[in-house]
């Protein structure tokens, strides 16, 4: 491990000199490719220090406990080296976790889609209910959130959402998510008080930059349209929303959340980007997953992932079969918990597969 730490150091180092160097600088994606390399560095070359602090002072003491003949001075020399060990052993397993390769989309942005999927007006008010959760997450993480298009149930709730969440590490955290989350409970709707299974599905993209995905303007066909739903005399009467198809592919995005036909063709170039880089990313992700055997993220957005069950309080997500008893509190955002226990048995499958730096 000792060798890795050191060549990594001796990256990082090289990576702080071409930072410096005026014709990276000018190369703006290289130049950002470099500063996100330093940065993802950094904390491991961090612990190394501390790590050779450690074992170094650790040295010490074993040579004054070979040495030293005054028993008070061998007292407190044996005190230090079990105080000193116990800190190297959890270094070693925090830098364990450290040069677990990160997956190198986790610092982006991300779009958020939830869509209502069978069970008719109770799945469009469990999309809500969703909707509701990932906001009131975002709140509490700082993020901040812009509604990019949704379409609402008749009973409440929604056919469709999709969100722009922008902050530190947010795709890392949200990715999770995708999959269907299936619900279990008594519906507004429902006369006679029987229990409903409903289910609603969330993708979660990275969002992508233009550099990520190069559009040629002559694969595009924009159509605009009116918009419908809420907003007044203004929706009907204007030519507002946007749809614009990417030929090649045959993927398609639209908006017509905004008033202004330039804002929703830049919503709806957003979310095209990040389609078509998505569909990219996920042959990726699922290349992964069949040679890793994870559990956690294959990506197949068509697996029921989570079950939120209200007559017993509970959640469960399938994929790490964990139950939690909180389902009040985790409807109202506090998701944290279970998003670490997915992050930490992805790292132990990682470890297991042997993938390190």
């Amino acid at each position: 491990m000792l060798d890795k730490l050191e060549a990594i150091k001796h990256r990082w180092e090289d990576i702080a000199n071409q930072l410096a160097d005026p014709s990276v600088m000018s190369d703006l994606k290289r130049y950002k490719q470099l500063g996100k390399d330093y940065k993802d560095l950094e904390p491991i070359v961090q612990a190394f220090h501390k790590y050779k602090y450690l074992t170094e002072n650790i040295e010490s003491n074993k040579e004054l406990l070979r040495t030293e003949k005054d028993p008070e001075f061998r007292e407190l020399a044996k005190t230090d080296l079990d105080e000193l060990e116990t800190q190297l052993a959890e270094l070693e397993e925090e830098l364990k976790q450290l040069l677990i390769p990160k997956d190198p989309e986790d610092d982006k942005n991300a779009i958020l889609e939830i869509r209502a999927g069978t069970g008719g007006d109770e799945a469009a008010i469990f999309a809500g209910d969703l909707y509701r959760m990932y906001m009131r997450y975002c709140e509490q993480k700082g993020w901040k959130t812009e509604l990019m298009s949704m379409s609402e149930g008749s009973t409440g709730g929604f056919k469709e959402v999709i969100v722009s969440v922008t902050g530190s590490g947010v795709y890392g955290e949200l990715k999770y998510e995708s999959g269907v989350h299936r619900v279990q409970r008594v519906p507004v709707t429902e006369s006679q008080g029987r229990v409903h299974t409903s289910a609603a599905s969330v993708a979660v993209l990275p969002e992508a930059e233009e550099v990520d995905v190069v559009i040629n303007p002559a694969d595009l066909r924009v159509d605009v349209f009116r918009a419908s739903g809420a907003g007044g005399q203004h929706v009907n009467r204007t030519e507002s929303a946007v749809r614009i198809t990417h030929i090649p592919t045959g993927t398609v995005a639209e908006s017509q959340q905004e008033r202004s036909q330039i804002r929703n063709r830049e919503i709806a170039m957003t979310m095209l980007r990040s389609r078509i880089y998505e569909a990219e990313y996920q042959r990726h992700i699922d290349e992964i997953a069949r040679h890793r055997k994870t559990l956690v993220s294959t990506g197949d957005r068509s697996a029921k992932i989570r079950t939120y069950n209200y007559p017993q309080g509970r959640i469960t997500d399938h994929r790490i079969g964990i139950s939690m008893y909180n389902l009040g509190a985790f409807m109202d955002g506090d998701i944290q918990e279970m998003i670490q226990a997915l992050q930490v048995a992805e790292n132990a499958e990682k470890l297991k597969a042997g993938e390190v730096l």
